[in-house]
């Protein structure tokens, strides 16, 4: 199997996509290659192109869906009242619709659409999934401030790095930390593998046909 972890950005900002692909080998996710400053198109043609392999199990970082007249998803709701009883700030689950988000939530739903469509190989199967809560959920309470500050401290993402070959994300390369986004490609990726074949810490399933894919950290 492989996982395919994405932190995605707005169609207009490639530079801070990435793209991060694992194998499955003997209970763990051995780490393939990250991809950066990507383009739909490529990330399309590497999910194809891993899927001749393997089953592709994706997890995106990014609203696959909105609510009909705005606000809040039910998902959204329920997953800032998780974040917050963890300790984490209730900021970092935005609305799909907010201006900010908008072209994200754009991007995010044609991707996901375009991988339903895709004719591979094997099947490929996508969850939304929410990096920051994947992690602020997994890591001990004398730990916990890492998750807090990995998107700015470098130190914290030096110790997730780390804290990921403990959560079986085995081979990551040393310059995962240096960026939070390749940590969010990672967690996604993370998130995903729980979904698929243990059990995430937090989930929001699909309801049809609005909110077609799970939600999970």
């Amino acid at each position: 199997m492989r996982v395919i972890g994405i932190d995605l950005s707005g169609p207009s900002n490639h530079k801070d996509t990435v793209l991060t692909i694992f194998e499955k080998q003997e209970g763990q996710l051995i780490f393939i290659k990250l991809l950066s400053d990507i383009s739909d198109r490529e990330i399309l043609n590497e999910i194809h192109s891993q899927s001749r392999l393997d089953e592709v199990v994706v997890g995106i970082d990014a609203p696959l869906s909105y609510q009909d007249g705005g606000g809040d998803r039910p998902g959204d709701k329920a997953l800032r009242k998780f974040i917050v009883s963890l300790g984490m700030r209730s900021g970092s689950i935005m609305t799909p619709t907010m201006t900010k988000m908008v072209y994200l939530t754009l991007r995010g739903i044609r991707l996901s659409r375009e991988i339903e469509n895709m004719r591979t190989s094997n099947p490929a199967s996508i969850v939304e999934v929410h990096p920051g809560a994947v992690i602020g959920s997994r890591l001990s309470r004398e730990d916990f401030e890492h998750v807090l500050h990995y998107k700015q401290n470098v130190t914290a993402r030096s110790f997730i790095k780390n804290w990921f070959e403990e959560q079986n994300l085995r081979h990551l390369p040393d310059f995962i930390e240096k960026e939070s986004h390749f940590i969010d490609a990672c967690a996604a990726a993370l998130g995903a593998w729980h979904w698929k074949e243990l059990k995430p810490r937090w989930l929001f399933p699909a309801e049809l046909p609005l909110h077609p894919f799970d939600y999970c950290c």
